[in-house]
């Protein structure tokens, strides 16, 4: 099974990149892990002139690409901010989720084929926002989000999101060996999840 971690963090040693040590130690042997850091690639996330002119691919983002079109699983870890992913990986999305190599439109009806079918994906989101009160304030927008509009869009399926917060005024101190066990549990059952559709 190849798996692909992807930390989405500005910024290095926080607790996404430790969230995603704990998954990664776990994953089930024989597993082939690559794992990249938003923060190290090299590229404009600014898609200025939409998909109509889209700028040809920096070399980090052809191999993160290659990554994500190589691999059975995929695990994202993000801070929540403003309801979403921070800035940059959102501009990540922009330029890798491209027409023809991600999606295809279908000439003569509305729909489109996904092209990255045969994927699973796991999310992991910190946040200040109490899990319970994202479900039912907001109504989970990045959970839909990532499910219907950015992964589930382009084929991955299952996608299992996995939300840990509160982080701040003792959060972390008060719930991380629970989070790392739920970690362990996911990277466990990751193997379980590879689909036999992949294409």
């Amino acid at each position: 099974m190849q798996v692909l971690l992807i930390d989405g963090h500005p910024d290095a040693n926080r607790l996404t990149a430790h969230l995603l040590d704990v998954y990664q130690q776990a994953l089930p042997a024989g597993a082939q892990v690559s794992r990249i850091a938003i923060r190290d690639l090299d590229f404009n996330p600014d898609l200025s002139r939409g998909y109509e002119e889209v700028p040809p691919l920096e070399p980090d983002l052809a191999r993160v690409l290659e990554l994500v079109e190589g691999c059975d699983h995929l695990v994202l870890g993000f801070p929540l901010w403003w309801g979403a992913e921070p800035a940059r990986f959102k501009g990540f999305w922009d330029r890798i989720l491209l027409p023809r190599r991600a999606f295809r439109y279908h000439k003569d009806d509305p729909w489109w084929d996904r092209l990255l079918r045969g994927r699973s994906a796991d999310v992991i989101v910190t946040m200040d926002t109490p899990p319970p009160y994202l479900r039912l304030a907001y109504f989970d927008p990045v959970g839909w989000r990532y499910r219907r509009q950015v992964l589930g869009f382009v084929g991955f399926r299952p996608i299992r999101m996995a939300y840990f917060g509160m982080v701040r005024r003792g959060g972390v101190d008060r719930n991380i060996e629970k989070w790392r066990a739920r970690l362990r549990k996911l990277a466990g059952g990751a193997q379980g999840l590879k689909r036999k559709d992949k294409i």
